[in-house]
């Protein structure tokens, strides 16, 4: 009887703990301007931070390629070249996630911004030296979002 009322207690103990859900690991923007506009002012967004937008991927044509009907996607992927060839020298495990990357799409009249957090990545990378670094990209990525959304 014990065993099942330990059991029952650690089952409620984890029914009660907070999971993080998906929208938490995210970062999205939605802009009421068209695609071009709102691809123009992320962009510009990215290089007032001092970033250099290094390419910019076309999705939508490998989705059509499948069979798929999309409008305008693109990953804009960027970074400072001098941070990233220093992060991956010295944390090699970094590379998958290097250089950052946003995923803008259309969406009728409207246009979606989407990225990682991050400062998820903390979670799976807790080296000390790298939290200051994924905190102010988070913080970049935050403000370019905002400048994203509020650009007339």
């Amino acid at each position: 009887m014990k065993v099942w009322s330990r059991l029952h207690l650690s089952m409620a103990a984890l029914a009660a703990t907070p999971v993080p859900t998906l929208a938490d690991e995210m970062l999205i923007v939605r802009s009421g301007r068209d695609f071009e506009e709102t691809m123009a002012s992320l962009q510009t967004a990215i290089a007032a931070r001092g970033y250099k937008v290094t390419r910019v991927q076309r999705v939508d044509v490998g989705l059509e390629a499948k069979g798929y009907q999309t409008d305008k996607y693109r990953v804009v992927f960027y970074g400072k070249a001098d941070e990233l060839a220093l992060l991956a020298e010295r944390h090699p495990e970094l590379i998958p996630f290097l250089p950052l990357s946003v995923a803008i799409l259309a969406e009728g009249s409207q246009t979606l911004v989407t990225t990682n957090r991050p400062g998820a990545l903390k979670a799976l990378f807790p080296a000390p030296e790298l939290v200051p670094t994924f905190d102010r990209w988070e913080r970049d990525l935050v403000g370019i979002f905002s400048e994203v959304r509020q650009a007339r």
